[in-house]
């Protein structure tokens, strides 16, 4: 178990992170997450890889963190969003801890929904699924998150230019 754990511990707790935005509470949560993955290795039926499977439950600890944070997630549907999908990125070159931490200060619903489309893959109907919302509001917390760090991004280039 030392050796799945040593395996998995550092890209466990990268999703983690990116989650809670907090580097405690994304301890603990590692912590609980490989407990319950320990406690529960005979329901691991080999569908997925153990890392995928890993990751679920990390990913799902976090949001029941989250949700015990009164961070419940609700549907936006009407909120007014103009993206423009055509419209060109030209952007000087983005130094990544700048990106990196523009994301840790959005709202923590599109933060969630931004960091499980982009950056762990799901589609919008699993992220639906997986926190309870409407595909279409995941969809609107996505570009929500999308022009609120491009925003933010935009001020910070322009302010060391």
């Amino acid at each position: 178990m030392y050796r799945l754990y040593k395996l998995y511990v550092q890209a466990m707790y990268n999703t983690c992170i990116r989650m809670v935005s907090n580097q405690f509470d994304a301890e603990d949560i590692i912590q609980e997450s490989f407990v319950k993955a320990f406690n529960n290795l005979d329901s691991f039926r080999g569908e997925s890889s153990f890392g995928s499977w890993l990751k679920r439950i990390v990913i799902n600890q976090s949001i029941t963190f989250l949700r015990k944070k009164k961070q419940n997630f609700q549907d936006i549907d009407d909120l007014q969003i103009l993206a423009d999908e055509d419209e060109e990125n030209s952007f000087p070159e983005i130094d990544p801890m700048m990106i990196h931490e523009s994301i840790k200060t959005l709202p923590e619903k599109a933060r969630v929904v931004l960091n499980l489309y982009l950056l762990e893959g799901y589609i919008h109907k699993e992220i639906a699924d997986i926190l309870n919302i409407t595909e279409s509001t995941s969809k609107s917390q996505y570009l929500r998150a999308k022009q609120l760090l491009r925003e933010k991004l935009e001020k910070e280039i322009r302010y060391e230019y």
